[in-house]
């Protein structure tokens, strides 16, 4: 009994001592130096069903040493232990915890730092998500990469894919320790993640979810968003969300326009795409969410050129296309010698480069190549009438 009346005044003591935290835009509270010890999950919780949620009590969210009242949202700070005390910014973490009982979703953007659109689809999601209205917690991440986000580059400061490195070594590379202190302080706490992308390279990408497919709580998931295309991927070695999905959290990556730019229509579908997950876990009702997915892609091929010159393209993203349809013309600015990019598929167009100069060998046009409609169904035990099916093929690095 003693403990119990201990507890519950620390926890009292908790939320009062953090309640003068709730968002202060001109403050970073909590600047935390992170250990390293392993990193250990509770599958318990990766795991937990919907009725599951809903039986617990509502309690305050721990986080970072940090505890956020129900019906609260609170900014943190992240800041991986290997950073120079004075010369480095902690990350900014925002949570929302919600007055009602729920998993906890977690938003992660600009992984890659020149990757825009994902920022805005989370700052959107985060302070359009009401905490008195949400069940279940939001930990969003608009920029985890601040080092590549404040260059303007895909890139940590030593050159390095963060994207490649989870989840992470405490006594490894510079990527590899950030990665871990991450994975570790952040991830670890989530049931589901939602990896935000653009392309890459001066490439775009029509709004996709990728994820593997062939895991059924992963391919769940991803039919949650009502997002027109989904891309089976099962991703590489060190990306954020396979490593989450090893260790029991499902897990995609949310493709949406092209780096260093915002684009209003790509910020704006990722948004409610996000908004109609909410709905479909019950964690937030939303307004006309989008519909059920009709295209899902278990095969996929880029198509490259094979002179170098000027690219023009003939196609837009999502048109479908036909098997020796002109997808673009390369045209060398010197000879005036033209080259046509031939596709060789029968298929719909969900990645492309945009106008440019381009070399033999590069990467024009990503396809997602039709298939029959019965495999798709066999595969993910939905009605047939409702898809087109395919696989994800080796691609330019954009996750």
């Amino acid at each position: 009994m003693l403990k119990k009346v201990v507890g519950l005044i620390l926890l009292l003591t908790a939320i009062n001592g953090f309640s003068q935290q709730i968002f202060k835009p001109d403050s970073i509270s909590n600047e935390l130096i992170m250990d390293s010890d392993p990193i250990i999950i509770d599958s318990s919780v990766a795991h937990t069903s919907e009725s599951e949620f809903l039986e617990q009590p509502k309690t305050a969210f721990v986080l970072l040493d940090t505890a956020v009242p129900p019906a609260t949202t609170m900014r943190l700070s992240w800041q991986p232990n290997q950073s120079s005390d004075g010369l480095s910014t902690p990350t900014p973490i925002f949570v929302v915890n919600g007055a009602q009982e729920g998993p906890v979703l977690c938003l992660t953007a600009a992984i890659h730092g020149d990757e825009l659109n994902g920022i805005e689809i989370v700052r959107r999601v985060l302070y359009g998500a009401d905490p008195k209205q949400l069940s279940g917690t939001i930990i969003g991440v608009p920029i985890v990469n601040l080092q590549g986000f404040q260059r303007s580059s895909r890139y940590l400061t030593d050159r390095r894919d963060l994207n490649r490195f989870f989840p992470g070594n405490p006594h490894g590379s510079s990527a590899a320790r950030i990665a871990y202190s991450f994975f570790k302080e952040i991830i670890s706490h989530c049931n589901f993640l939602v990896d935000l992308h653009t392309g890459s390279a001066h490439r775009t990408n029509l709004p996709q979810v990728r994820a593997n497919l062939l895991q059924p709580g992963v391919a769940e998931f991803a039919q949650s968003f009502g997002i027109s295309v989904i891309l089976h991927s099962e991703g590489s070695v060190g990306m954020l969300r396979n490593a989450a999905v090893d260790i029991g959290i499902p897990s995609v990556t949310l493709e949406a326009g092209k780096s260093m730019t915002l684009q209003e229509p790509a910020v704006r579908y990722g948004v409610k795409s996000i908004q109609t997950l909410l709905d479909r876990m019950n964690m937030l009702e939303t307004a006309q969410p989008l519909d059920t997915p009709d295209s899902i892609y278990y095969h996929s091929a880029w198509v490259r050129v094979n002179h170098g010159g000027i690219l023009l393209g003939n196609v837009n993203l999502g048109d479908k296309i036909n098997k020796n349809d002109i997808l673009g013309i390369v045209t060398d600015p010197i000879t005036n010698m033209r080259s046509e990019i031939i596709s060789p598929y029968n298929g719909r167009i969900i990645g492309m480069a945009i106008d440019q100069v381009v070399m033999p060998g590069f990467a024009g046009f990503h396809i997602g190549i039709q298939e029959s409609e019965e495999r798709t169904a066999r595969i993910i035990n939905i009605p047939a009438k409702k898809q087109i099916v395919q696989h994800l093929s080796t691609m330019p690095e954009s996750e």
